[in-house]
């Protein structure tokens, strides 16, 4: 009897820490265990210097090489656009190309010829959506006071954008002078974002502009703005040798808006290459807050 009443207690004792986890009115729950974090893997982008950002907190969501400055290219068309329409000169007013406009710093191509007369309007869409160089220099040399004023302008500009490692010496790109940090063009894409007049220059697919009795049909150098599955706001490209395929813009991704910088890309297709596989990257099913708190 003894013998069995020590058998009985002995099951209850190891039958004990089992119940502790059953439910007072159904069968036993399983053990909790800690949920993984998310894991996004590594981001594979081929530009040199890039940075990520969420345009809503500015929170870093990836960094590579992003605050050493190099030459940006004609990145640096929205500088100029920025100073030429907080000049506020009209922009109906027509400019004629000279020959000033046609001895840049490169040889470029170009479809405007001197003594071509386009509209403030026209110059500032072609610039920014087709990456037309005469068209940029035209309004910077028609800028109040000059070219000088205009770059000087321009370097005022970045200075009150916070980009310390921006600097400006020609309204093109052309010049490799023309140098910023990823981070920094970050400021710069910000602050065109905010200008509508550049989120619509930069973001249509095509525009025509009439050259004596001849209309002229350009494109946009950034084939994501025509693409359905791409909201983009803001854009602009740019190359030079010095400088690469470069790449800028603000977009939503999962509905957030992000700022995306991509500098010095090899390969004419790897800049936009490299922007899908930022979408892919986020899209890899974390919200945006999470995404920051991994990238960090």
């Amino acid at each position: 009897m003894a013998t069995h009443t020590w058998r009985r207690l002995l099951l209850t004792l190891l039958l004990a820490p089992a119940l502790s986890f059953a439910s007072p009115a159904g069968p036993a729950i399983a053990p909790i265990h800690p949920a993984k974090s998310p894991h996004l893997g590594k981001l594979d982008v081929r530009s040199s210097s890039v940075i990520v950002l969420d345009a809503v907190d500015s929170s870093v969501l990836y960094s590579k090489q992003a605050q050493s400055p190099v030459p940006i290219a004609s990145i640096t068309k929205l500088m100029t656009a920025l100073v030429v329409l907080d000049a506020g000169q009209p922009l109906d007013e027509m400019i004629e190309l000279t020959a000033e406009d046609r001895r840049l710093e490169r040889t470029s191509f170009s479809r405007l010829a001197v003594g071509n007369q386009l509209s403030r309007g026209d110059l500032l869409h072609l610039a920014l959506m087709s990456s037309e160089n005469r068209a940029a220099h035209a309004v910077a040399r028609a800028y109040p006071g000059g070219l000088p004023a205009c770059l000087k302008a321009m370097n005022a500009k970045a200075r009150q954008l916070g980009m310390k490692t921006a600097r400006f010496t020609d309204p093109t790109g052309l010049s490799s002078g023309n140098v910023s940090s990823a981070a920094d063009l970050a400021k710069l894409v910000a602050a065109a974002a905010a200008d509508p007049t550049i989120r619509t220059f930069t973001t249509s697919a095509s525009h025509s502009v009439a050259i004596g009795k001849h209309l002229l049909e350009f494109r946009n150098t950034n084939s994501l703005v025509a693409k359905a599955d791409w909201d983009v706001m803001v854009q602009k490209t740019g190359y030079t040798s010095d400088a690469g395929q470069c790449l800028v813009m603000k977009t939503v991704i999962r509905e957030r808006p992000v700022l995306i910088v991509l500098l010095n890309s090899f390969g004419k297709y790897t800049r936009v290459a490299d922007a899908r596989r930022i979408r892919k990257w986020m899209e890899a099913g974390l919200e945006p807050g999470q995404l920051a708190q991994v990238a960090r």
